[in-house]
């Protein structure tokens, strides 16, 4: 028997939207809380890396021993990368946070926009957009965007509005720094993390069992770094298949299969290529390993030869021979992960 809706109270739509209201307003600050936090975080490394150089020399091999040890005593954390490590120093060398004036200026911004505004030389022309950036609620595309087109230099020399159609409410900046994967590191609270654990530990039986499909395997690297034009990127896995003479880039994604997932294995295959593999060697070949109620979805991609950054997916029968060679099959990885590290989750 359908059930009968009760009949609503005068006044009831006004009241949930007012609510509704209530509750966005208080995410918002909770994540601009935590958002602040995590750059006041930022700049006290930033501002230890600083004092120490000036007492002794910590050159870029300490940094990345520095780098090293914090990702292992904080393993869901992404913060803490060489080159993140490089703009906490330059952060906490353009401003100083304990003084009110700076803090006014930039605490309040999430990290990117610092990152942004840290590629400026000048300090007056990067103290200017950091005050309009708060001051307006620019979301970081609107920030790029007047710092690429010289706002700076227009602003007063001719009356404008672009400042005003490309800024949006208060609540823009908030709502961006809500979709910051660094933040959700930071918490440690979002279904994001719970999601990066569970691709922990099938990156772990990933790492453990691969050697079993063959011989020549080979462990490269587990969250392997990659510095794509300033920006930070992290392969699950990262193998070496020594008989061909190629990387093996491995992602794992809990949920079902998704195709922007295939995407960034394509990323990720193109990017290896170009960045890491060596002279000589074969390219890289790539598997995307998704989680199913049944079992894992596999697939397979490797660079396309005529261009550089077109990479297609295969079925393991439609790969060539030579990446066959470097490549188990689906039903080896299926036996391998079989534990139910992938397939206890059908999450997106």
């Amino acid at each position: 028997m359908p059930q009968i809706e009760p009949e609503l109270p005068n006044g009831y739509a006004g009241i949930l939207v007012s609510l509704k209201e209530l509750v966005s307003s208080a995410q918002l600050r909770a994540q601009q809380a935590a958002s602040s936090a995590m750059v006041q975080m930022y700049w006290e490394i930033g501002s230890t890396i600083l004092e120490r150089q000036a007492a002794q020399p910590w050159g870029t091999k300490m940094l990345q021993r520095l780098a090293t040890d914090l990702k292992s005593a904080f393993p869901h954390m992404r913060g803490f990368s060489r080159s993140n490590l490089f703009y906490m120093r330059a952060f906490a060398a353009a401003w100083d946070l304990s003084d009110p004036e700076d803090k006014a200026r930039v605490g309040g911004l999430p990290w990117g926009h610092i990152i942004e505004l840290l590629k400026l030389k000048d300090p007056e022309i990067r103290n200017w957009y950091a005050e309009r950036a708060g001051e307006h609620n620019w979301r970081l595309e609107v920030l790029e965007h007047q710092i690429t087109t010289g706002l700076h230099r227009r602003a007063g020399a001719a009356p404008n509005n672009l400042e005003e159609r490309l800024s949006e409410d208060g609540a823009a900046l908030a709502r961006s720094v809500a979709k910051d994967p660094l933040v959700f590191d930071f918490l440690g609270l979002t279904k994001e993390v719970e999601e990066l654990a569970m691709e922990e530990a099938m990156t772990q039986r990933m790492s453990q069992t691969l050697a079993e499909f063959g011989r020549g395997f080979a462990f490269y690297g587990r969250q392997f770094h990659l510095d794509v034009e300033g920006e930070d990127f992290y392969i699950d896995l990262l193998l070496v298949h020594v008989p061909t003479n190629r990387f093996v880039v491995v992602e794992l994604k809990s949920g079902k299969f998704r195709p922007e997932h295939l995407g960034q294995l394509n990323f990720y295959v193109a990017a290896v290529n170009d960045l890491v593999k060596f002279p000589g060697m074969a390219p890289t070949v790539g598997i995307l390993v998704c989680g199913s109620k049944h079992e894992p979805t596999v697939r397979y991609a490797l660079d396309g030869s005529s261009q550089p950054v077109a990479v297609s997916s295969y079925t393991y029968d439609s790969l060539p021979p030579e990446e066959r060679a470097a490549l188990p099959s689906p039903e080896a990885i299926s036996a391998a992960l079989e534990q139910g590290t992938v397939v206890d989750s059908d999450n997106t």
